[in-house]
C-alpha cells in the first residue's frame, strides 16, 4: 500500500494554510495581467542597507567563508548583538554562553521548542498569534494553551488565573510589539509577566521581531531588562525588519543560559549555521546602520498613516498602532458574518487588494483581517480608493 501524507504523524497535526487562498486568488489575477496590491504578508520591500551588501559581496570572494561555519554563530557576530543590547537597552549578555546565531526567528523558536518542551508540557501564548507561536508548540507535542488578547491586561489577567485554576504551564511564549494585533507593552506589563513566571517556575520566550518599529515615540522594551529575566527568559531578536533583510535569515536568541545551551546542542545536530560571508555582512549592520533602522521604523510610520487615514475616509473605521508593520482591522459589520477568510477573499476579488484573514491567525482572530505595510504610499492610497469604491458600491 502505498503511503500519503496521511501517514505523516506531524502533519496530520496542522491545519490547511488558510493564507494560500488568498496567495492562489493573488496568482491568479496577476496572471491575467490584473494589478494587485499586496498588503497580505509581512514580507518587508525595502533594501538592505548598501554597506552590508558590500560587505556581502567582499566576504564571498574570499574561499576561505565557503567551508562551513559555526551552528552557534561566529563570536565576533555574537559580539556584536551583546555589544548593541548593551547600548540600546542596557543589558549585559555574555556572548559566549547568552547569546546564539539563528537561521531567522522562526529557527530560533521552532528549535528551541523542540529542544525544551516535552509531551503534555503546556505552552501559553496569546490568542490571536502568529502561526509557528502556536504550531511549534504542537509540533513540539506539547500543549498549546491560548489565552485571549484584546489587551495585555486582559491576556495578564487571564494568565494569573490560569496559575491559580489550573496546571502550571512549562513555558510563556509571547511577543511585542505583537503580530497580528499590534499590542504594545511597557517595562511594568514584562515586570509582571517575569514576577509571575519566577514564582511558579515557567520559562518564558519573548518573540522580539518587531523591537526596533515602533511610532510617535514608541520604543519597545526589552524582557532581558527587567532584574532577574535571564534567569527565566530568552528573548528572539531578528534583523529581517530592522534592517530589511528579511531574506538573508539571520536571528538570535538570547538570555537565560540553560535555554541558550538546549538550542546549541539541537542545532549542533541539525546545521551548521549561516553561510558565514551572511554572518560577517551582519556585523557590519549591526555595527553601523542604527540610522538605517531610524529611516526603515519612519518610512512604516508614513505608510500607516497613509493606510490609516485612507481607511477611515472609506468609512471604514480603524485605530492606529503603535508598533509592528501591521494593521489590525475589524471586518465592517455588514461583512462579519461571512467571516474574515470570505471578506479577504471578497477585497482580493472587488478591490484587488491582498490582505490576511485573521482566522489565519487562530480561532480569535475571526472577524479581523491584518493589512501589512509593504507596499509605498501611491500603492497604499490606490489600495484604499479601491476600497472605497468597493464599500460604497456594496
Amino acid at each position: 500500500m502505498l503511503a500519503t501524507k496521511q501517514d505523516f504523524y506531524r502533519i496530520q497535526k496542522l491545519p490547511p494554510y488558510v493564507f494560500s487562498v488568498i496567495n492562489e486568488m493573488k496568482a491568479k489575477a496577476r496572471a491575467r495581467q490584473m494589478d494587485v496590491v499586496d498588503l497580505g504578508m509581512g514580507n518587508p520591500d525595502g533594501a538592505t542597507p548598501r554597506r552590508v551588501v558590500t560587505k556581502l559581496i567582499e566576504a564571498a570572494r574570499n574561499p576561505r567563508n565557503h567551508r562551513y561555519s559555526q551552528s552557534k554563530g561566529i563570536p565576533h557576530l555574537r559580539d556584536e548583538i551583546v555589544k548593541r543590547y548593551r547600548a540600546n537597552y542596557g543589558v549585559e549578555l555574555d556572548a559566549d554562553s547568552e547569546a546564539i546565531v539563528t537561521i531567522g526567528a522562526k529557527d530560533a523558536l521552532a528549535h528551541l521548542l523542540f529542544a525544551t518542551v516535552g509531551p503534555g508540557d503546556v505552552v501559553v501564548s496569546p490568542n490571536p498569534a502568529y502561526p509557528i507561536h502556536q504550531y511549534g508548540v504542537i509540533m513540539s507535542e506539547g500543549e498549546a494553551c491560548m489565552l485571549p488578547m484584546p489587551d495585555s491586561a486582559t491576556f495578564l489577567n487571564r494568565l494569573e488565573h490560569l496559575y491559580k485554576t489550573g496546571k502550571p504551564p512549562r513555558m510563556i511564549l509571547i511577543s511585542f510589539p505583537h503580530n497580528p494585533t499590534t499590542t504594545c507593552v511597557d517595562l511594568d506589563f514584562f515586570r509582571d509577566i517575569v514576577r509571575l513566571a519566577a514564582h511558579h517556575g515557567t520559562y518564558i520566550i519573548h518573540d522580539f521581531a518587531y523591537a526596533d518599529i515602533g511610532f510617535d515615540g514608541y520604543q519597545a522594551p526589552s524582557i532581558l531588562q527587567v532584574d532577574g529575566a535571564k534567569e527565566i527568559a530568552v528573548e528572539i531578536f531578528s534583523l529581517s525588519k530592522s534592517y530589511n533583510m528579511a531574506g538573508w535569515r539571520v536571528g538570535f536568541c538570547l538570555g537565560n543560559q540553560e535555554m541558550i545551551a538546549a538550542l546549541a546542542r539541537i542545532k549542533s545536530y541539525l546545521d551548521y549555521g549561516v553561510f558565514q560571508p551572511v554572518q560577517i555582512a551582519s556585523i557590519i549592520a549591526l555595527r553601523e546602520c542604527e540610522e538605517d533602522t531610524k529611516k526603515i521604523c519612519a518610512t512604516y510610520q508614513r505608510r500607516r498613516d497613509v493606510l490609516v487615514s485612507g481607511l477611515n475616509r472609506a468609512g471604514w473605521p480603524v485605530e492606529s498602532p503603535r508598533g509592528s508593520m501591521f494593521l489590525w482591522a475589524p471586518v465592517p459589520e455588514k461583512y462579519l458574518e461571512g467571516g474574515s477568510l470570505e471578506f479577504a477573499k471578497i477585497l482580493m476579488d472587488k478591490a484587488l487588494v491582498a490582505v490576511s484573514p485573521g482566522i489565519g491567525f487562530g480561532p480569535l482572530g475571526e472577524g479581523y483581517v491584518r493589512f501589512a505595510f509593504v507596499e509605498n504610499e501611491q500603492r497604499i492610497r490606490q489600495a484604499t480608493r479601491a476600497i472605497q469604491h468597493f464599500l460604497k458600491q456594496a
